[in-house]
This record gives structure tokens, C-alpha cells and sequence, in this order.
């Protein structure tokens, strides 16, 4: 999966990185001035965006445009994800 995650990016001119946390992890609301991709890779993750809350697992993506307002929670086995920025 991250393979494939990492040959799309690539082919688009974008690099990866990779992160995880613990299980509960709370990340609050925030926003970036890019576009973020995301990719599960393991585990699971609940973004929470004004249009509802978004639950990625293994293989899942997510696209947040710059300047959207998210917050998001790790699931119950933690979670490892990919993204790159643009």
C-alpha cells in the first residue's frame, strides 16, 4: 500500500512522509495553508471536517484542501498513515 501511495505521489511531483500514534491519540482543530493527502496504511483514524467525520483504514486516502478546519481521532489499534503536501 505504500508502495502505491508513495509511485502515486511521486508521479505528481509530491514527496511522502510517514507517521503513526498511539491508540485515543487526539489531534485538535487546526487547518494548513496546502493540500494534504492522506493514506492509511494500518490501523484506523477519524478525521472530523465541517462537511462530517471521515474514518480511514488500511488503504484508505483523504484529500484536505487548504485552509479546511479538521481535528482527528486514532482508533482503537493506533494508526500509521502517509501524506504528502502540495
Amino acid at each position: 500500500m505504500t508502495d502505491d501511495f508513495e509511485d502515486d505521489m511521486a508521479a505528481a511531483g509530491r514527496t511522502t512522509t510517514t507517521w503513526s500514534n498511539e491508540a485515543g491519540f487526539l489531534y485538535g482543530a487546526h487547518q494548513h495553508p496546502y493540500r494534504k493527502t492522506l493514506c492509511c496504511l494500518s490501523g484506523s483514524i477519524v478525521f472530523h471536517t465541517p462537511d462530517g467525520d471521515v474514518e480511514l483504514g488500511p488503504g484508505d486516502r483523504l484529500v484536505l484542501e487548504p485552509g479546511t478546519t479538521h481535528a482527528a481521532t486514532v482508533g482503537p489499534g493506533g494508526v500509521r498513515c502517509a501524506e504528502a503536501h502540495d
